[in-house]
């Protein structure tokens, strides 16, 4: 079938490409396109040319089905390069998203027009790269450089409106686009305005704040290799001729392609969007309406359990035991919100809008209403089977029944219901209202309707779903767990908190698990291990000493005056001495890459056994829950793929050598780990057995 199509009419050509629902940039279409352009340029007939595009969107990128291989010719850069040397007007007329090399595709046109429900953006940033095909170049001199640094940086798509504020596009055209797009281009016929040739970049304070904005965004990722080669192809606007320029932007993409961290961000990236494919789940599976919802308690996750509906425009009413939580848990709220209008990151309508739509309520009759009620009461057992023993009887009928248990048997919460197939797990992560992730834990009885409405609702809050097993701690916070031991064994046997964080963090985690721990608080987990019978001697002993982590100015660390970040303290590190002496334990220096491994190869024999029983589907899964949840640099691609990357033999090696060492056998390789490694394979190519 024909990919590109052209009907001349009075003189305008509409090279229209016809390859929905997407019309993704494969071989087909760039050869169509390249050509149908070339032959309206020579036809006498024609005074202007107009690019457009079928259905609802325009183009929306790459082929990602041509990723990994080799390019068929003509390429993309080929294709619009071709554009330039075009004697006639021409006009991109963008009717639905405009994405990567779709918006490279518009910015080589000389014109373009789109239409209220247009979306335009560069997001090859999400995957590990920048724009290869003239962006880099086009769009600094269009709009000026920090601005378009900050939209490639970011990766988000802006509206039509935003893309006309940016001088992305020419008119948002209300009526006909096509139509309008027409009437542009016989109006520019007899000229042509390249982009290549504009300079927006070069205006007053331009360099000065493309460079502050470069070095805000290399602050934040200072190991992402496509920061730093975005910042450096747009600085070419300003010191090369564009050929210059776009020859280091191709050099810089092609290095990029083969660089292991931006493969990384590439997996995490397809990771993402696997998630939402759920074995067993079908596509039409019928979902619930959700238009109110209800969060059980006030405090700081229920709070902001609540701005996620809220930030969403869902109505959610918040219920707490008692008028004083609930004040102070509706303070939360507003204080949370007050706060983002001071950042500059909300206005002050969408402030008041998204308050309008939080109330409060005492008593669990107030969830009656409720399309989906979540429970975010404290973590214990008898408290969330009462909850939701009351929730059956004043629920209606249909009503969504959640939990937001972070360790809890979700189906013994919902075997005191008498509508199981309602209950599930909905496992937001702290603060609710800024974390990406959403465990979706599917208990025995929940239904296919509930979890496909659950799956919904966590996009439209702006979340990754990531569906899981019943287990305690589902997938996260189960691996997260061998990590804490690990973590105090370390300081038992000779690390010192500070050695511990700094191999974490130079690993790549924004903080170590010590800094995380004082910021959370050590009486949470102290509180939950006593209540399982457990012990860490090193943990107890800070907590039975007062030492509770930031909040009360010492923990690991101490936080004198109030600080932020802690600083060593001669205590802990006698405190360390006396444990280590108690136990029998000769301490020894131990390096960074140990540190490492005996930090995160535990976690990853954790996910064996996770993906073996079931808990979750894939290894991606796995990592898109660490990726979004626990912050395991992006450029790492997740604890799954990393153990690929360095190889399952040698995981399994090592954590032979450590079982022995300490004669734990739960660090023995997974039964899975182990069959893998033995037949020279990887995660990557383990497929779930049919059920």
């Amino acid at each position: 079938m024909e990919k590109v199509r052209t009907v001349v009419e009075d003189g305008i050509a509409v090279v229209t490409i016809a390859s929905p629902p997407v019309n993704a940039l494969d071989a087909g279409v760039r050869a169509g396109l390249a050509e149908a352009v070339r032959r309206a340029d020579a036809d006498p007939a024609v005074r202007a040319i107009v690019i457009a595009a079928e259905g609802r969107t325009f183009i929306a990128g790459a082929d990602i089905s041509e990723f990994g291989k080799p390019p068929a010719p003509p390429s993309l850069p080929e294709v619009i390069d071709g554009f330039d040397s075009v004697q006639k007007p021409l006009v991109a007329a963008i009717g639905g998203a405009a994405l990567g090399g779709g918006l490279e595709v518009a910015l080589g046109c000389h014109a373009r027009i789109a239409g209220p429900a247009a979306k335009l953006g560069l997001p090859e940033i999400k995957l590990g790269l920048i724009p290869g095909a003239g962006g880099t170049q086009r769009l600094p001199r269009l709009i000026g450089a920090a601005p378009a640094f900050k939209l490639m940086a970011d990766g988000a798509p802006v509206s039509a409106a935003e893309a006309l504020t940016l001088g992305i596009v020419d008119t948002v055209a209300e009526g006909d686009l096509l139509e309008a797009a027409r009437a542009r281009a016989l109006e520019l016929a007899g000229t042509t305005r390249r982009t290549r040739d504009l300079d927006r970049q070069l205006q007053p304070g331009g360099r000065e704040a493309f460079e502050q904005a470069a070095a805000e965004a290399l602050k934040r990722g200072p190991d992402l290799p496509n920061i730093a080669a975005l910042a450096e192809s747009v600085r070419a606007t300003f010191t090369e001729p564009f050929e210059a320029g776009q020859a280091l932007e191709r050099a810089r993409f092609a290095a990029l392609v083969a660089d292991d961290r931006s493969k990384a961000l590439r997996y995490a990236f397809f990771a993402e969007r696997e998630t939402a494919r759920v074995p067993g789940l079908a596509k039409d599976t019928a979902r619930r309406p959700i238009h109110r919802a209800a969060v059980i308690g006030a405090g700081t996750m229920g709070a902001g359990i609540a701005m996620c509906f809220a930030n969403a425009g869902i109505p959610v009413t918040v219920i707490e035991t008692g008028e004083d939580l609930l004040a102070r848990g509706l303070d939360r709220v507003a204080k949370a919100y007050a706060s983002s209008v001071q950042r500059g990151s909300l206005s002050a309508e969408d402030e008041a809008r998204r308050l309008a739509l939080v109330t409060g309520k005492v008593g669990l009759e107030a969830a009656a209403d409720a399309d989906l009620v979540v429970e975010a009461a404290f973590e214990d057992m008898d408290v969330k089977r009462q909850i939701f023993g009351t929730l059956d009887r004043v629920a209606k009928p249909g009503a969504i029944l959640a939990t937001n248990t972070s360790y809890l048997d979700v189906d013994q919460i919902a075997a005191v219901t008498a509508r199981p197939g309602d209950v599930l797990g909905l496992h937001f992560f702290s603060p609710a209202n800024v974390m990406r992730l959403l465990e979706v834990v599917r208990g025995k009885a929940t239904t296919p309707e509930v979890l496909a409405t659950a799956l919904d609702l966590g996009k439209r809050l702006g979340k990754v779903p990531v569906v899981v097993g019943v287990c305690r701690g589902f997938v996260g916070n189960r691996m997260l767990a061998r990590r804490t031991q690990e973590a105090e064994r370390l300081l038992i046997e000779g690390a010192l908190p500070h050695e511990v964080d700094a191999a974490l963090t130079g690993f790549g985690f924004r903080m170590g698990p010590f800094a995380v721990s004082d910021l959370a608080g050590l009486d949470i987990a102290w509180r939950n291990r006593k209540s399982l019978g457990q012990a860490a001697p090193v943990a107890d002993a800070l907590c039975e000493a007062g030492r509770l982590g930031q909040k009360v100015g010492r923990g690991y660390y101490l936080y004198p005056e109030g600080a932020r970040s802690g600083v060593r303290d001669p205590e802990v590190e006698a405190l360390l001495e006396q444990v280590s002496a108690r136990l029998g334990v000769t301490r020894r220096p131990i390096p960074a890459e140990e540190i490492v491994e005996r930090l995160v190869y535990p976690m990853v024999n954790e996910g064996a056994r996770i993906l073996e029983e079931g808990i979750a589907a894939r290894p991606g899964d796995i990592d898109a829950i660490w990726l979004n949840g626990y912050g395991w640099p992006a450029w790492r691609g997740g604890p799954m793929f990393y153990a690929d990357q360095v190889g399952l033999k040698t995981v399994a090696a090592r954590l032979e050598a450590f079982a022995t060492a300490r004669g734990e056998p739960t660090l023995a390789p997974a039964p899975l780990l182990r069959r893998l490694a033995d037949a020279g394979r990887g995660f990557a190519d383990w497929t779930a057995p049919a059920h």
